[in-house]
């Protein structure tokens, strides 16, 4: 048996009358006069099939029917009240649950900040933070994995996403600590024409490859790779035994290994970009908007 739909207007004015018990109160409460109060109370009766209220002359008091009902009603009000107030924070971003990919070595660079900053203005927002490489990173954006993707040397042309660059930092020499031009303050990119390079795999960071290796190609020569490792944190750890040398992020020196050295490269130093990255088709999604607006607004140099 189909239950019936009980209107908001009647069960409001149902328990405001049964808090005031005077409908000239319960009225003015309402912001409504009287006979329309009455009408309300009278069609709630009609639906319930028993008064719910005894009338004048007698003082107005709840009947059997009325009493059950009251708490019933107040909880439909405040399940109503408490799903409004959740929809409009979904709707304006402020619950749910974010999703956001990032290369692991912008937790040396942007990822701290970023989300120190989205944490203070949004704490009730739940952040799924998933470590991943840039070209696993852009597959997670396609299949909808992922919200925002953090991650280097954003591809171009891509008609599915869009791309916003937060920094930029130069290259800087990854050497053994015993190599002969660890001495050095500044390392010409030329030197290190014959060594032989550790770097990521492109498979898993294309345009972070084909930049580095454009970069060789740019002071004379192309690397000859002889190591691979998917995050820079591997890399510098195989350069530290010896296995090679390698070029990457000036944020790197921020790790300490005992047996690395990391040397700036000579004018003019190339860099490389950090981006922020998600589908074009979420421009109305509240919880990006809301983290977009924490990032940095223009190109920032870092370096």
């Amino acid at each position: 048996m189909d239950r019936p739909e009980v209107p908001l207007p009647q069960l409001h004015a149902f328990v405001v009358l049964a808090e005031e018990l005077h409908f000239g109160r319960a009225a003015t409460r309402l912001g409504i006069a009287q006979p329309p109060l009455s009408q309300q109370i009278r069609r709630l009766e009609d639906r319930v099939g028993h008064a719910l209220f005894t009338r004048p002359p007698e003082r107005i008091t709840l009947t059997a029917a009325g009493r059950e009902l009251l708490p019933a009603a107040r909880r439909a009000l405040t399940d109503v009240a408490d799903g409004l107030a959740a929809a409009r924070a979904a709707g304006s971003g402020h619950t749910g649950t974010l999703r956001i990919g990032f290369a692991a070595s912008l937790a040396l660079t942007v990822l701290p900040g970023l989300l120190r900053g989205f944490r203070t203005h949004y704490p009730e927002v739940r952040l799924d933070i998933r470590e991943m490489t840039t070209a696993p990173q852009l597959t997670a954006l396609r299949d909808r994995k992922i919200d925002v993707g953090l991650l280097r040397e954003p591809p171009t042309g891509d008609p599915d996403l869009t791309f916003r660059t937060l920094l930029t930092e130069p290259f800087v020499a990854v050497l053994p600590s015993s190599h002969p031009l660890a001495p050095q303050r500044a390392i010409h990119l030329s030197d290190l024409a014959n060594e032989p390079f550790v770097l990521l795999p492109r498979e898993s960071g294309p345009t972070v490859h084909d930049r580095i290796t454009e970069v060789c190609r740019a002071a004379g020569f192309t690397p000859r790779v002889t190591q691979h490792a998917v995050e820079w944190q591997t890399v510098c750890a195989l350069v530290e035994t010896g296995l090679g040398i390698s070029l990457a992020p000036a944020a790197i020196r921020r790790l300490r290994l005992e047996n690395v050295t990391f040397r700036p490269l000579t004018p003019p130093v190339p860099r490389t970009g950090v981006a922020a990255a998600w589908r074009a088709s979420d421009t109305r999604n509240p919880l990006v908007t809301n983290l977009l607006t924490n990032l940095l607004p223009t190109v920032t140099r870092a370096g």
